[in-house]
Parts: C-alpha cells; structure tokens; sequence
C-alpha cells in the first residue's frame, strides 16, 4: 500500500536543496514523521551514500514508507521505525535529525520531545533540520500562514503555527545552537540546529 501527499511532491526539491548542504557521505540521517514516504524515497535515491532511518508512529503511512523504499529498490533506507517522538528513541547516534511539517500539527509538548531526544541521538556536532511554517517575532510571515493557524487551532486547540525564537529557546536549553533560519518557498523556514560539543 503507498499512500501520496501533495504537499510533499511540491517541496522535497526545494529541502533536499537546503539538506544537501550539510550531508556527507557515510553520514546516518533519522527521519523523523515521514508521512508516506515521499521524501525519504526522494532524498535517498539523491543520496545514495547517506544511510536514511525513517521513522513514522502511524501503521497505515509506516507500510507506505517501506513499500516505496521497496518499490525503489533502495538499500541504503532501513526499514521505518515505529517511533512516537514522546515515547522511546533508538539507541543509535545519528549526524543528522530531520523532521518536515510535523510542529504545527502536535502540541507543543511534542516540540519538546522532538528536541530534547534529537539532542540525545546526534552526534557531536549533529544538525536537527526543521522544516514547515513558522512565524517571526510572534507575528506571521504571510496572511495564508494566518488563517492556517486559525484553522490548526480549530482543529485542534494544542496545535498551531510555532515561533522561530521559542524554537531557537527551546533547543538551546538542550544544548543545540540555532542556525540562521532559511526563508522557503510558500512561507515556510528550514530551521538548523547544531548539537554543540
């Protein structure tokens, strides 16, 4: 069963262009939500010498995930992990955490276990690579980012667009520095956060 997301058919060639920048070759990426399986699929077969560990807490886009893999013929993606970023993280050390499109759709309380158990598997100098909407000094970056927020919130009340300086709070307290933002097509950010040593 392979499930499909517009949205990522739209943007994993604008991320994979910010991600190739701090990928190396032997690096282990852990992918944090990964949907259906859109970019991972499209990142690993870029990068063929980057181990890729997808992760999905949900059965139905986790059997997505390996079947794409699978239908790719893809060897270096491990097979998706059944990982609630609240719950238990494997115990492996990865260079680089990534995670697209999941902060404004869990609370925040879920921010938080994704930073605070990034910073625990990456290595000495590992990135966490952030990507979605975000706004800036509390205010929204476009009028379609605010009325995405008003519906997020009406969905679900803990859910909502993020702050880019509660972020940036956030991962310091867990000793991860935050990098320049990047502005992304359709009002979205890479946010890059470097695990000090």
């Amino acid at each position: 069963m392979i499930l499909t997301y517009p949205s990522a058919e739209r943007n994993s060639a604008a991320i994979l262009a910010q991600l190739a920048a701090h990928l190396r070759p032997g690096h282990r990426v852990l992918e944090i939500a990964s949907g259906a399986g859109q970019h991972v699929q499209y990142f690993a077969t870029a990068w063929p010498e980057v181990h890729w560990q997808p992760s999905e807490p949900a059965v139905e886009p986790r059997l997505s995930v390996d079947a794409r893999v699978a239908e790719a013929g893809l060897s270096n993606v491990a097979p998706a992990l059944d990982l609630n970023v609240e719950a238990t993280w494997p115990a492996e050390r990865f260079d680089l955490v990534m995670c697209i499109n999941m902060v404004h759709i869990s609370p925040w309380s879920a921010a938080v276990a994704l930073v605070s158990g990034s910073a625990n598997v990456l290595t000495h100098n590992g990135l966490l690579f952030l990507y979605g909407p975000y706004k800036q000094g509390g205010e929204h970056t476009a009028p379609s980012n605010t009325a995405f927020d008003e519906d997020l919130r009406q969905r679900n009340p803990a859910w909502g667009i993020r702050d880019i300086e509660a972020m940036a709070e956030l991962a310091r307290t867990h000793g991860l520095r935050a990098l320049a933002p990047v502005p992304m097509p359709a009002n979205n950010f890479c946010l890059l956060f470097e695990r000090e040593r």
